[in-house]
């Protein structure tokens, strides 16, 4: 089992857009049952009472544009137990990875890296919260989860 963990900084845009652009790449290759995959935030800002609000719907309103089924899901804030949980958490930008190693107390295991890293381009996914820019989060995205794959393949994962 491979599991994998998209993190983001409110677990609303970003990291929710990857969880569910991954899910539809392993289902239409037919490999989703060898992989559990989730997402979570570095922040509680989306998190009220213990309820974190849902994808934000710009984010919901493009993957459906890619025909990709988008969960009902409330945010969640990433935890000490989901290192030991995943195998791969993986950030959007510098500053998630910054606070996810805080969060986490390290990276011992080497876990964590950048949804780019996975990519020829490297660099970050700009948030979509503030650039508004929900097209090209997406192919970012879509660009690091078939880099993702591929690394697995080469590494004989999958």
């Amino acid at each position: 089992m491979i599991r994998v963990m998209f993190v983001c900084h409110g677990n609303i845009c970003r990291s929710p857009m990857a969880e569910m652009i991954l899910k539809e790449m392993v289902r239409r290759r037919g490999i989703a049952e060898q992989f559990v995959i989730a997402s979570a935030a570095t922040s509680t800002e989306e998190i009220w009472g213990g309820r974190g609000n849902p994808v934000y719907p710009p984010a919901e309103e493009e993957l459906e544009r890619h025909g990709i089924p988008c969960e009902k899901r409330q945010a969640v804030q990433l935890t000490r137990a989901d290192y030991a949980a995943y195998d791969y958490l993986i950030g959007m930008d510098r500053a998630n990875l910054r606070n996810m190693q805080r969060m986490l107390g390290g990276d011992p295991a080497g876990k964590l890296s950048l949804l780019m890293d996975f990519t020829e381009a490297g660099g970050e996914v700009s948030d979509p919260w503030y650039t508004r820019r929900f097209d090209a989060a997406f192919r970012d995205i879509w660009a690091g989860c078939e880099g993702l794959l591929a690394h697995l393949e080469r590494s004989g994962a999958l």
